[in-house]
């Protein structure tokens, strides 16, 4: 019955295949819980077996609390589904609350900070000879100005093939569950991006079969999250930037930075593809704080 629920989450609701595997990996503890404690029977379920699988989960797993708050995520998906099919004559989960989890506020880096990642990353598109000079990191350049200039994730700009450039000021990105949402490209990652595609990337494509591709290795054959996230390491280790910094670093930055430039958090959530807004205010926590900092130097009477 936890197969029939994942189909039911791959093609009903279209969930995106990590996810789909992280869900398999839970529901997978879960059954082996069940079985260890003699349960064959989804209606001889109780609340308080789950509430031992969630303490079970914390004593000898050892999962901080927002993991165990994930893997009951998939245990109350999976109950809520069989009452829902009929499978099930009731839902033991539904009054099993998952425990608190810390809320940990995005990692921003300053705008001086990006303007050196991305120096860091590639010659300049204006700087004719540096292009010439070393073109696959022309393209490099190209990734990370695109990243901060959509918040795009990592695995969607990997996704991206030549159709998905609307037009020069305009890309369209898949986001999770498939979920399509178009956002602006600004001036600089536009020119960036007309680097690459006329400098680099021909030169690449040569060297596979032909792909529909946006970002290429240098196979000829579309550039993977990892060795993406390896560009983002490289760039940011050269740069010196003192912090760590990780593919979803831009994307934290460019929300911030927008929220700090007077940006409407609703139209934030858009650009992100957050299905909630909620999702998106934790990053109003971050320009709250910075209001916080700044006062707090600035105003004579603010320190006692």
């Amino acid at each position: 019955m936890v197969e029939r629920y994942i189909r039911h989450l791959a093609i009903e609701r279209g969930v995106a295949e990590n996810t789909l595997k992280a869900y398999r990996a839970d529901l997978a503890r879960y059954q082996t819980f069940l079985e260890q404690k003699g349960i064959q029977s989804a209606d001889a379920i109780s609340d308080l077996d789950i509430v031992d699988f969630a303490e079970s989960l914390n004593l000898k797993s050892g999962l901080v609390a927002s993991s165990v708050a994930r893997v009951l995520a998939a245990v109350r998906g999976l109950h809520k589904f069989w009452l829902l099919e009929g499978l099930t004559i009731n839902d033991p989960a539904a009054a099993v609350k998952p425990p608190k989890t810390p809320r940990n506020l995005p990692k921003a880096i300053t705008i001086d900070q990006v303007e050196r990642l991305l120096a860091a990353a590639g010659p300049d598109p204006n700087n004719e000879q540096d292009m010439a000079a070393d073109p696959v990191r022309v393209r490099d350049r190209a990734i990370l100005e695109l990243l901060y200039a959509t918040g795009a994730r990592i695995s969607e700009i990997t996704a991206l093939d030549l159709d998905d450039l609307i037009d020069p000021t305009l890309v369209r990105l898949f986001g999770k569950g498939s979920k399509e949402r178009v956002v602006p490209v600004g001036g600089f990652a536009q020119r960036a991006l007309q680097a690459y595609l006329v400098r680099t990337r021909p030169g690449l494509v040569a060297n596979g079969r032909g792909t529909p591709a946006l970002f290429l290795n240098q196979r000829g054959t579309r550039l993977s999250r990892q060795s993406a996230w390896q560009i983002i390491h490289d760039a940011a280790k050269v740069a010196e930037l003192g912090v760590e910094v990780s593919p979803h670093t831009l994307r934290h930055s460019f929300a911030t930075h927008l929220l700090e430039g007077g940006a409407d958090v609703r139209v934030v959530q858009e650009l992100l593809g957050h299905s909630s807004v909620a999702t998106t205010q934790i990053y109003t926590l971050v320009t709250v704080d910075r209001l916080r900092e700044i006062y707090a130097t600035a105003h004579p009477r603010a320190r006692r």
